[in-house]
């Protein structure tokens, strides 16, 4: 073998090597804590590190597992959530639509409008938005909270259906107008079915970043008995800077079931695309 070709594939196996190792670091960054987690949720004496159950214990699931401090956060949680992802979710196809099919010398404008609203900081919007909702006597109320987190999440939840709507062509909805469709009954009969896929995409991202959202709840919820799983986690945090680790891993791994079931049930329509192929044929 000609020596520069062997020293080109000793460059090659010697950049795979790197890349595999920086891959493998990147990895262990994200798999040390998971296994921190599940160690310390069965370890009686749980610290900081991660180590063997010694002993081996259910306790800290016994712990958490009653109403004060999982049954009804998590509840709280689902509501909040659930309930403006759902608003989100709709708002974001009805506004992508005329954007992505009407032609307007406003659309560009607007867009670039959303898309700056996704970079604002949530805590540059706060405390005027505190005092808006103590106005309107909208604060430590559920459907408020609801209402500014799927308004906060919506700027991101446009500019990402909007994409995936462009994919869907506008042959199919021609048609469906040819047929005396409505502008609804095409967005709810033709666009949407082909869509899903994208659909889901800004569903499951929706979902995933309002569950872990601390700030918002914590400023617009004053009473207790609201507080979702992500505010109340502080319960596991002592007055003297003391932490019940074990109970504390416990309760992340019921605090993030939810999440793991909904991208289970939804990840089926990720699977198979867009389904254009068959629609545009014959």
């Amino acid at each position: 073998m000609p020596r520069g070709a062997r020293t080109g594939r000793n460059r090659r196996r010697a950049e795979g090597l790197a890349v595999h190792a920086a891959l493998l670091l990147v990895a262990a960054c994200f798999v040390l804590p998971f296994l921190w987690l599940l160690l310390a949720s069965v370890n009686g004496t749980a610290d900081l590190r991660a180590s063997a159950p010694d002993p081996f214990t259910l306790d800290n699931f016994d712990a958490v597992l009653n109403t004060e401090t999982t049954y009804r956060p998590m509840l709280n949680s689902l509501v909040l959530c659930g309930g403006a992802t759902t608003l989100c979710v709709v708002c974001a196809v009805l506004a992508a639509y005329p954007l992505s099919r009407y032609r307007s010398r406003l659309r560009r404008p607007f867009l670039l409008t959303v898309l700056f609203s996704t970079g604002l900081p949530i805590t540059a919007v706060m405390v005027p938005v505190y005092g808006m909702f103590v106005q309107v006597d909208l604060i430590d109320t559920m459907y408020g909270t609801v209402y500014f987190l799927a308004a906060s999440a919506l700027p991101f939840a446009i500019w990402l259906m909007k994409n995936f709507m462009d994919s869907v062509p506008t042959v199919l909805e021609e048609a469906a107008r040819t047929d005396g469709a409505s502008a609804m009954q095409t967005l709810y009969r033709v666009v949407l079915p082909l869509m899903w896929p994208g659909v889901t995409v800004v569903t499951i991202y929706t979902f995933i970043a309002m569950w872990g959202n601390f700030f918002v709840p914590f400023m617009l919820l004053l009473s207790p008995d609201q507080l979702p799983a992500s505010v109340s986690i502080f319960t596991f945090f002592g007055a003297q800077g003391t932490v019940q680790y074990g109970q504390l891993a416990a309760f992340s791994i019921l605090y993030s079931t939810p999440v793991v079931v909904l991208y289970a049930l939804m990840s089926r329509r990720l699977g198979g695309g867009f389904a254009l192929g068959g629609a545009l044929k014959g």
